[in-house]
């Protein structure tokens, strides 16, 4: 009898916390759908009000974006065409005394090395040397000074395709009196030093080289699709003669130093690796006389190209167009917003 009396008891107390709880559920339900409902009209509110302010200010837009269109038309106008050269070169494959010279080097590499004798040969295993060289202000400096290229370098302004001349910035050379006369502060002089030619070369010039089957492309942009063959082309005619010269002398210099060794040497043993060593600095010497292309190997010569390469024209002035468009949409925005 007590028990069910405690049940009668404790049931009315928790059948109003049970209902209070639910209520305070629904309440909160309520809340947040109210919420939602009121944010989604003001956002609706909001970009409504957008497109009011957009379509009130809708000839502004037009307006701007028609000057940006036609400011950009005759920058791109205005942009002379540039011109790119390119060649496909290979490493040249090191043949005859290299793999001669590879074999004596596990053999008597300790000996060759204390004697100061380079056994790596081949051309093939200075690819990347070359392109590391080509690279270098030094090898630049002397292409310039080889060929004289100071002058289209560093004044020409556009080319003429009618009369297919390169034409100078009469403000920069004096071609009457073959003197510069541009107008800088110092330390720089008139003439560009070396340095400013060197920098100005590889902003034109593009080297890179294909992991995967080692050919390397090599390009030159500039005015004229001529100068930019030309110029290509004696390029890797140089840095190949670079090569061979450079390993001509060395060589040369080990065979030079092998044979003075020899006359003090007494053991018929060292005498033959001696010999051999001749033998094969010998042979490498052959290859730097007998090898045209002695480090890089062209495969697809540089040719005068047809096309233009840049400014790409059409895209200036799409995005001069689009640029117009954003800031007037801005510019309307912020003095709708303000007025308000």
């Amino acid at each position: 009898m007590s028990k069910s009396l405690e049940n009668s008891v404790e049931k009315p107390q928790e059948m109003p916390n049970d209902v209070n709880a639910q209520l305070l559920q629904q309440q909160l339900l309520q809340q947040q759908l109210l919420m939602q409902k009121t944010q989604n009209q003001d956002d609706e509110i909001d970009l409504a009000e957008l497109w009011r302010a957009i379509w009130a200010g809708k000839f502004t837009i037009i307006i701007i974006s028609m000057i940006f269109a036609v400011a950009s038309v005759f920058f791109a106008l205005s942009k002379p065409d540039i011109y790119k050269a390119s060649a496909i070169l290979a490493p040249a494959s090191s043949e005859g005394g290299a793999g001669g010279l590879g074999a004596l080097a596990g053999q008597f590499g300790g000996l060759a090395s204390m004697a100061g004798i380079n056994l790596g040969g081949g051309g093939g295993d200075k690819t990347g040397l070359a392109i590391e060289i080509l690279k270098s202000r030094s090898f630049i400096e002397g292409f310039i000074t080889k060929h004289d290229l100071l002058v289209p370098l560093m004044a020409s302004k556009i080319w003429d395709r009618a009369n297919d001349t390169l034409i100078l910035d009469v403000g920069l050379y004096d071609e009457v009196n073959n003197e510069w006369i541009r107008k800088v502060k110092a330390p720089k002089t008139p003439e560009p030093s070396s340095w400013e030619a060197y920098k100005r070369f590889l902003e034109l010039l593009t080297i890179s080289q294909d992991e995967a089957t080692s050919m390397i492309n090599i390009d030159i942009k500039f005015f004229s699709p001529a100068i930019a063959k030309q110029w290509l082309t004696w390029l890797i005619q140089d840095i190949n003669e670079f090569m061979r010269r450079q390993d001509q002398i060395e060589a040369k210099s080990s065979i030079d130093y092998l044979k003075n060794q020899l006359v003090n040497i007494k053991v018929a043993t060292m005498e033959a690796v001696f010999y051999q060593l001749i033998e094969e600095q010998t042979k490498s010497m052959m290859l730097t006389m007998v090898k045209k292309e002695y480090v890089l190997r062209t495969i697809d010569p540089a040719q005068v190209p047809d096309i233009k390469d840049t400014p790409k024209r059409a895209l200036i002035v799409v995005l001069g167009t689009m640029l117009g468009g954003i800031l007037s949409v801005l510019i309307v925005l912020v003095r709708y917003f303000s007025k308000k």
